[in-house]
Parts: C-alpha cells; structure tokens; sequence
C-alpha cells in the first residue's frame, strides 16, 4: 500500500464538479481499491472472487433491513454460477474466512459469517488504509461530510439500480 506521505493526485483543475472528473476521481479511487483487494487476495491465496464475497458477507453482518448474507443473495450479487459460489465458498470456509450456520428457525436457511480471527486478519492488513481514510476524513468538516456520505450512498443506489 500507498504510504501517509504520498502525496494525493492532483485534482483536475478545469471543473472540479464537471461529470467527466468525477467520472475520473471515482475510476482512480476503484482501481486502488481493486489492486489493494488483489494483494490482500494474493496474500491469503485467495482469488479477488472470495474477497469480494467477504466483503459482501461482512457488510451483510452489518445490514439491518435484509439480515445475513445467504448464498443465493450472494451468488445473485455476484453474478455467479451456483457452482462457482459453492466453490468460493468452500476455499473461504476451508481458509477458515467464513462460517456457515443454518437459521434457526428454518434449517433450510444458511447464513454466511465472517470468521471473527479472519476479521482479525483483515484488520491487520487493512490498518494502513484505515489510517489514510481517517486522515483524508480529517480534511473535511463534519458538515462536508455528512455531503461526502451523502454522495456515496447515492453513488451505491445508483449501482444497485444498475444490477437489476
């Protein structure tokens, strides 16, 4: 990762709330977020696949309105076949990465969870991105972040439209 003393990449100068540079902006920001994810995957011997249903599962630990992750809300977020999603899911719960527990009030219902020594895990690597998301929020007034946040919760419904 990107050392605290590099410096950010300047900003386009010509419209700083122009589409195109957002469009730029936001391309950057996914492309480091991408090769961090690759060298986490790498790190674990993982493919970028089984990081990305991690990432899925543990925000479904964090959802309220649909509850824990399952493997067909997975499979259908991720656009894969069923059998590429139980294979993912075997290497992850192999790797000790996930658990998979049946609901208790319908067996037929399994939930996927984070390990919580997995979590663990992840936190470790992450720290340094962790680190240079809270100085770069540190930069802002909490009144510009409360537009920030705004911002990307409309980012994410608009992908989400775009998936259905």
């Amino acid at each position: 990762m990107r050392s605290a003393d590099t410096p950010s990449p300047v900003l386009p100068s010509e419209d700083p709330v122009g589409l195109q540079d957002f469009a730029v902006l936001l391309r950057r920001m996914n492309g480091e977020f991408n090769r961090i994810a690759q060298e986490f995957a790498q790190s674990q011997g993982l493919h970028l696949t089984d990081v990305q249903a991690l990432i899925a599962i543990l925000d479904g630990d964090h959802a309220d309105e649909a509850g824990p992750m399952t493997p067909g809300r997975l499979r259908k977020q991720l656009n894969l076949t069923s059998g590429a999603m139980t294979a993912c899911l075997d290497r992850l719960e192999k790797a000790g990465h996930i658990r998979r527990v049946r609901a208790a009030d319908d067996r037929r219902v399994v939930h996927l969870h984070y390990a919580e020594g997995a979590k663990q895990v992840a936190r470790d690597y992450f720290q340094p991105l962790a680190r240079g998301t809270d100085a770069a929020r540190g930069r802002f007034t909490a009144q510009e972040l409360r537009v920030v946040v705004r911002f990307l919760a409309e980012m994410n419904r608009e992908l989400a439209a775009l998936r259905r």
